[in-house]
């Protein structure tokens, strides 16, 4: 049986990971922008405010809500999406403590 190469690395890098895969789109950038200025889950389609197909959006909404980034809630024929402010704040901690490993103060390159 082949494992993934992912589980050699410690289970930190690959959970910041998989939220960085869903945040390597600009797309899914700005889903989760509108929706944090939006402050309210939005029910209807949220195509309209990109330059998207509505089939390609939800493929980017899906890819977030996978991450754990938006909840969406079916109610009768639409999806309430929302930002999930948990797994925010949960990226913005990986983030920071990852950033801050870095040693780009004092990095030379020769």
């Amino acid at each position: 049986m082949v494992l993934a190469k992912t589980t050699l690395f410690d289970s930190d890098l690959q959970d910041a990971a998989l939220l960085y895969k869903a945040l390597g789109h600009p797309a899914r950038l700005q889903i989760l922008r509108y929706l944090a200025e939006t402050r309210v889950c939005i029910t209807g389609d949220i195509s309209e405010e990109l330059p998207l197909s509505r089939t390609t959006v939800n493929q980017h909404l899906a890819e977030l809500k996978k991450a754990g980034l938006i909840q969406g809630h079916v109610t009768g024929n639409h999806t309430n999406y929302c930002l999930n402010p948990e797994k925010v704040k949960e990226l913005k901690k990986i983030s920071e403590s990852f950033l801050n490993e870095l040693p780009v103060d004092n990095f030379q390159c020769e």
